[in-house]
This record gives C-alpha cells, sequence and structure tokens, in this order.
C-alpha cells in the first residue's frame, strides 16, 4: 500500500503546491514511485507541471465524480518515476455538486482503493479552504503535512485546520495522523520569522519539521519553465532543503 500525505493549509499562498512538486520530485530522486494528484480548481500544480487547466479532459474531477473513471483513465506521466492525476477548472463545481451526495468525503479515498497501479508514495495538494475537496484529501491520506508561512497572520489558519483534522479522525479518517508542519517562505534574517518558527516549535514540538524551505525569488521561476527546483537549479539551498524535507518526513 502507498503512503498517502496530503498537504493541506487554509490559507492560500504558503507553499502547498510548490512544496507537493518539489516533495514529489525529491522522492522520484531517491528511486520511489510517486503519484501527486491535484485537488485546485487554480491547477497550480497542474499548471506547474505544463498542462492548461482549462483543456485537460480528464482530471481529478472526473474521479471524484464518476466511479466508472479509473485511476489509470485520468492520471499523466510527468516524470519516469511521477505520474499526476491533474486538476480542471471543472474542480471549482465540484464543491456544490458533491453536495448531498453520499459519502462525498470519500469519493477520492475509494478512487485510491480500487487502483491496482503501483505506487510508493501518493501526495495531495489540497485547495485553500477546508470544504469537500480538503476533505477528500484528508479522508483519503494516512497523514497530513501542513506547510505554514513563517508570519503571524499565516499561523491563524492553521487553528481551523487541526480542528477539521481532529474532526476528520473521529468520523472519516480514525487512521489520520498528523505528518507534520514545515516552515515555507522563511528568511533567517528576519527575526520575526525566527519568533514565528520557535512559537510554532513550542506548540507542536517535535510535530514541527526541522526542515525550513527558504524564500528566494528564484523558485517562481521554476514552474514557468515547467520544472521544479531540484531541476531548475539542482544545487540551489531550497532544493536542498526539499530533498532534506523528503527524507525527514519518509524517516522521521
Amino acid at each position: 500500500m502507498a503512503r498517502t500525505w496530503v498537504v493541506a493549509n487554509q490559507k492560500g499562498g504558503v507553499g502547498k503546491s510548490t512544496s507537493v512538486m518539489n516533495l514529489g520530485v525529491a522522492l522520484a530522486e531517491q528511486g520511489h514511485r510517486v503519484l501527486l494528484i491535484d485537488l485546485d480548481p487554480q491547477g497550480g500544480l497542474t499548471a506547474a507541471f505544463g498542462f492548461d487547466t482549462y483543456n485537460i479532459g480528464r482530471s481529478a474531477y472526473s474521479l471524484l465524480m464518476y466511479d466508472h473513471i479509473s485511476l489509470a483513465r485520468v492520471l499523466r506521466q510527468v516524470r519516469p518515476q511521477i505520474a499526476l492525476v491533474p486538476a480542471s477548472i471543472d474542480l471549482a463545481a465540484a464543491e456544490l455538486q458533491l453536495v448531498g451526495q453520499p459519502e462525498q468525503a470519500h469519493r477520492l479515498r475509494r478512487a485510491l482503493e480500487r487502483s491496482r497501479i503501483p505506487f510508493d508514495y501518493v501526495v495531495i495538494d489540497t485547495p485553500p479552504g477546508l470544504g469537500v475537496l480538503t476533505a477528500n484529501g484528508l479522508v483519503a491520506a494516512d497523514e497530513v503535512l501542513i506547510p505554514v508561512q513563517c508570519q503571524f497572520l499565516a499561523m491563524r489558519g492553521v487553528r481551523a485546520l487541526m480542528e477539521t483534522v481532529v474532526r476528520i479522525k473521529g468520523s472519516l479518517n480514525p487512521t489520520l495522523a498528523l505528518g507534520g508542519l514545515f516552515g515555507t517562505m522563511y528568511r533567517p534574517a528576519s527575526e520575526h520569522a525566527q519568533e514565528v518558527v520557535e512559537e510554532l516549535r513550542q506548540v507542536f514540538g517535535r510535530k514541527m519539521l526541522r526542515t525550513l524551505i527558504y524564500y528566494d525569488d528564484v523558485v517562481p521561476e521554476a514552474p514557468v519553465a515547467g520544472l521544479s527546483m531540484l531541476e531548475y537549479q539542482p544545487d540551489h539551498i531550497v532544493a536542498v532543503e526539499y530533498r532534506d524535507l523528503a527524507r525527514e518526513v519518509v524517516h522521521g
């Protein structure tokens, strides 16, 4: 069985899609077979791999809405060791269309359970907010990873997400665990950023992961080129940090 992580935070702009892409490439570098799933209607992860979310055909929407659509018919091979379930603009309608549907939060989990395609790791990208798309990611996952921008305002969204995780664990996915939180857009020269990291470590203890993802203006350039940071600038500190993050979440 693949080990499945969902990357979630109700706040936008904290580096979810960037982290999913780079974590996936880092895992593949280690020799693992990786499936990435884009549940965000904005399709940042999908676009970073060079796909047009307005013209994608079968997508994560198909997987959630139609029981007869298999994972094999949806995924795209984006690297030798990495497959992607892309997002499409149709996902924006899924929140409304799934309301009232039986077991609406279990759609993704059941689609993954039906699949016989072997993967070592599955990493799920989620939209900002705590609606049915994020719930599908949380129900399908073994663990939740929370990227937190190293600013005090960004920390406010963590509490609401943690409450949602507790509710999901209590009623829909009893095995869901907190894989950890990790700081993103960290500026080592900023006293404010250092204070945020210290507070997170005091509150969450060992669940606040050691790895911090630094801020650098070059990071947004990579997806424009259709590449992860590990491919765009392999020796850059951010690429090194994502390799460290992959090792930390795999081995603890």
